[in-house]
């Protein structure tokens, strides 16, 4: 059965930061391209990061992320991760881990980060 599990979301005060995992089970974990989305409470699902199979070298992010958030992997682990640093009101909403690969595509359930003094 094949499970992607987000934690670490929560309340984190402006400027603040806080580091999503999304523990991947049931598939190759290694060979799938890792995402992170996040949806906005009435706004689109919008790619945040999305880092390459294996080694992860390709790695890309949305502009309004660039230079605060960092995302990675460790196939040891079968676990991506997503480091958010420097947060602001923008950045709440939930945020969904995604694998995709080999004409399949998996989605976690979210974890909520909601950015607030």
């Amino acid at each position: 059965q094949v499970r992607l599990v987000e934690s670490g979301g929560g309340l984190v005060q402006p400027g603040g930061s806080v580091r999503l995992s999304c523990a991947a089970s049931g598939f190759n974990f290694g060979l799938y391209r890792m995402n992170w989305y996040r949806q906005a409470e009435g706004k689109a699902r919008e790619l945040v990061a999305r880092i390459g199979p294996l080694s992860g070298s390709a790695i890309s992010y949305a502009d309004s992320v660039k230079g605060r958030f960092t995302i990675s992997r460790d196939n040891s682990k079968n676990t991506t991760y997503l480091q958010m640093d420097n947060l602001t009101s923008d950045d709440t909403a939930v945020y969904y881990c995604n694998a995709d690969g080999w004409n399949t595509n998996y989605w976690g359930q979210g974890t909520q980060v909601t950015v607030s003094s």
